[in-house]
């Protein structure tokens, strides 16, 4: 049976991740990771993009236009149809992705932690970021959700966990990703993440870790450049990913998510399973 973790790392483009994530890289390198090119859907905003990662459906279908206007989808998704499997399912994310696919809106007291075994989110650990701005960018220690995932894996048993981080997008969003700051700020994530994913795999889970969206040269996305929209995706498990040349469809990873774990694609979810 596959246990499989999705590591969303916010706002990170293509071209950085292959030049600052030399653990990743590392691992590619030596033959236990595969690597490709990803392409978000349009807008390539955060919440739009993490509905869609989710759904399998566009943007033009579920109505999440910015990150404003959060609601609760009524699409099919991975947590949805896991648990509907008898499969566990962990989350450990900024509160949006409770929002989207458990509850809205998000109560902090009734949300930022639950354990609710009729799922569809079985167990969540969130976080909000309020009060965020350019400055004061309110962001928790990933260590620490590392650490937070890493215990619903070992405490909890879940089959599939998604971890999301805010951190880099926020940091992007200040100094551009063409910097001394962010290149220090990409080498500590990639270091951070080196050991748990290690430990991840030793507990028997695939892994993926990739992005939502990417970021330009002014710290922007949202739209069309390929800095905005591309991002890589690193995979660590059996299966066969396309050649290296294709552009992985990001509506494809619900299904392909799925297909990976056994369990039925819903007809909504239109794209094709990228996994072989």
């Amino acid at each position: 049976m596959t246990k499989l973790l999705l590591i969303i790392i916010d706002g990170v483009p293509y071209r950085n991740w292959r030049r600052l994530f030399g653990n990743l890289e590392g691992w590619v390198e030596h033959g236990d990771a595969q690597v490709r090119r990803m392409r978000s859907v349009l807008p390539s905003t955060s919440a739009s993009c993490y509905a869609s990662i989710h759904t399998g459906v566009p943007p033009q279908e579920h109505g999440i236009w910015t990150n404003g206007g959060i609601k609760r989808l009524e699409f099919p998704d991975i947590f949805s149809e896991l648990t509907k499997a008898g499969k566990t399912t962990g989350a450990v994310t900024h509160s949006y992705w409770s929002e989207f696919f458990n509850r809205a809106p998000f109560d902090v007291v009734r949300d930022i932690e639950y354990d609710e075994p009729g799922g569809p989110i079985t167990h969540g650990r969130f976080h909000t970021m309020a009060g965020y701005n350019l400055i004061n960018q309110m962001t928790p220690s990933d260590f620490d959700l590392f650490g937070t995932l890493t215990r619903l894996c070992e405490v909890k048993s879940i089959d599939y966990g998604i971890y999301h981080s805010c951190t880099l997008d926020s940091m992007g969003h200040r100094f551009f990703h063409d910097c001394q700051e962010m290149d220090h700020a990409c080498f500590l994530m990639d270091a951070t993440l080196a050991p748990f994913i290690q430990r991840w795999r030793d507990n028997g889970y695939e892994v993926i870790v990739t992005a939502d969206h990417g970021q330009d040269d002014r710290g922007h996305h949202g739209g069309t450049t390929e800095d905005q929209r591309d991002f890589a995706f690193y995979y660590f498990g059996d299966a066969k990913l396309p050649p290296q040349d294709v552009v992985l469809d990001q509506l494809a990873l619900a299904p392909s998510i799925l297909t990976r774990m056994g369990v039925p694609v819903p007809a909504t979810m239109k794209a094709k399973s990228f996994f072989s």
